[in-house]
């Protein structure tokens, strides 16, 4: 059900009271950090299984996509409609692994986006990967806040901002990218960030000089920054958010407004992983200011049906990732136990090798300690060749990198949550890296942690500590609610599974070992 919220500024209740004026409504369908979720995922985020689909447990997918979108343009036909992406369309599943892009680009163009925002995974395979995507796609990708003069590879090719016309009216899509990027991805150095509010600011002046009165910011600077952008930057008529995956609606217990308005501006976003198609409706009177607002998100659940022809074309694209299940990338010199009973209970040997995967991937950004979820690991790897399926049997949930700061008390409270039901043999045993300590599962629950130490020093609970986990350890699962409003968190790092191959292939043959880190009293 829409939510309509009327705009009766003192401009726009003196229009009303006057002469009778032409509105202007523009229907903004929009999704983000769709994380190359070709394929329908399952209610975890991850890529559904075919008895998940046969049950009608699936959402969201390109081809379900395609089918709404096309509902609504037919269902809209003679009003104005525009299909907008705020970003991250890469990297996430194995199809931006096997084809790097290309897939991502075809079922954009296929579904006819009218513009895209840079997310900073579009840089993911550094400058060279996110000009595929410009030059592949037929429809503008911006990003304002991007200085490319330097690059040889993108110079001339990321504009600021678009223009379409759209019912006889000039509809401006400004842009921003997160001033993070460079720590996040690989843009490279040559690619020099600006500040968001104050690009933006100046792409809104560019736009009015021209005449243009309807503004649209498409960022992916994640929730806070929009918010704070809808406050400060004048000339914006709303904000069309990606990068925290934030749902916003008004019908889902704990979701944020759909809009949340700032002043009046409306702020919103799709949640992520195409499980939702954004639908915000704008009215202008006709001096452009915005009079009423309304929307909700559509859940792309499977009651949606798919798309036929690009269902067929996703299958058809799904066969070589099979073949990449068989693709040797390593070798073990001796089988790695991820035994459910071990790694639930002791310090495992897997548990060990992704921990020190995961720490080596990011011990260069500050980070000092890893934990990994014993729950998280799911098969051992036998002894020999090591393939990518044996890989993705270990990390099967798609979890990505989550990298936080949380105080030394905060990590012995987050240990004491892992130590919590190890009778039960829970999953939330915590394996881990750059740290050691002590488990009494006898003691009470709470109470069950000693001698932590960091680096080899005892852990001091008033310090801030640089911690590396998954996405869902981060946010709150397995009863880690301690680390859900750690500082600096960032969520969206590559796919475990790819480190976990990136360590085993930089480290091979690799010999699975355990070295006291954890001591089960």
């Amino acid at each position: 059900m829409f939510k309509t919220i009327l705009l009766m500024t003192s401009a726009s209740m003196a229009l009303f009271a006057g002469a009778a004026h032409a509105e202007y409504t523009l229907h903004v369908l929009h999704t983000n950090d769709l994380h190359s979720r070709i394929e329908p995922i399952s209610a975890y985020d991850n890529t559904c299984t075919a008895e998940e689909d046969a049950a009608g447990e699936c959402f969201g997918g390109y081809a379900r996509l395609a089918t709404k979108v096309s509902e609504l343009r037919d269902e809209l036909d003679g009003e104005n409609v525009i299909l907008l992406d705020a970003g991250d369309q890469y990297q996430g599943s194995l199809m931006y692994t096997t084809y790097k892009g290309d897939v991502e680009a075809e079922m954009m163009e296929k579904i006819g986006y009218d513009v895209m925002a840079l997310g900073n995974h579009e840089f993911d395979d550094g400058p060279e990967g996110t000009l595929k995507l410009i030059d592949t796609v037929g429809f503008p990708v911006i990003s304002g806040n991007l200085d490319v003069s330097q690059s040889n590879v993108l110079k001339d090719k990321v504009e600021d901002y678009t223009i379409l016309e759209v019912g006889g009216e000039k509809i401006g899509i400004i842009s921003a990218l997160a001033v993070d990027t460079p720590e996040t991805s690989s843009p490279g150095p040559n690619v020099i960030f600006q500040n968001e509010a104050d690009s933006l600011a100046a792409d809104v002046a560019a736009l009015e000089e021209q005449g243009v009165n309807k503004i649209i910011a498409l960022t992916h600077v994640g929730v806070t920054k929009d918010l704070a952008i809808a406050e400060s930057v004048a000339g914006i008529d709303a904000v069309v958010g990606g990068h925290s995956h934030t749902l916003f609606s008004n019908e889902i217990e704990g979701a944020m407004a759909y809009p949340t308005m700032v002043g009046e501006v409306p702020v919103v976003s799709a949640y992520a992983y195409s499980k939702y198609l954004g639908h915000l409706v704008l009215t202008f009177d006709d001096v452009g200011t915005l009079i009423s607002v309304n929307g909700e998100p559509i859940l792309l659940d499977a009651s949606v049906a798919e798309d036929e022809e690009i269902k067929a074309r996703v299958a058809e694209l799904a066969g070589p990732i099979n073949e990449l299940k068989e693709k040797v990338v390593a070798e073990a010199a001796a089988e790695i136990d991820g035994s459910r009973e071990s790694c639930r209970a002791v310090e495992c040997e897997m548990g060990t090798l992704v921990a020190d995967a995961m720490l080596e991937r990011v011990k260069d950004q500050g980070i000092q300690i890893a934990i990994e979820n014993g729950g998280g690991l799911r098969a051992s790897i036998p002894a020999g060749e090591v393939t990518m399926g044996a890989i993705l049997s270990v990390l099967p949930f798609q979890n990505t990198l989550s990298t936080f700061e949380v105080s030394g008390a905060t990590v012995v409270e987050a240990l004491e949550n892992g130590a919590s039901q190890m009778e039960e043999g829970a999953g939330r045993f915590a394996q881990v890296a750059g740290l050691s300590y002590t488990v009494d599962p006898s003691a009470e629950a709470g109470s069950r942690i000693s001698e932590v130490t960091v680096g080899g020093e005892p852990i001091d609970p008033e310090a801030t500590y640089g911690v590396v986990s998954n996405n869902y350890v981060r946010n709150g699962g397995d009863g880690y609610s301690m680390f859900i409003d750690a500082a600096n968190a960032y969520d969206f790092g590559p796919d475990l599974a790819d480190v976990l191959a990136d360590y085993l292939i930089e480290n091979a043959p690799y010999e699975p070992y355990t070295d006291g880190r954890i001591t089960v009293r």
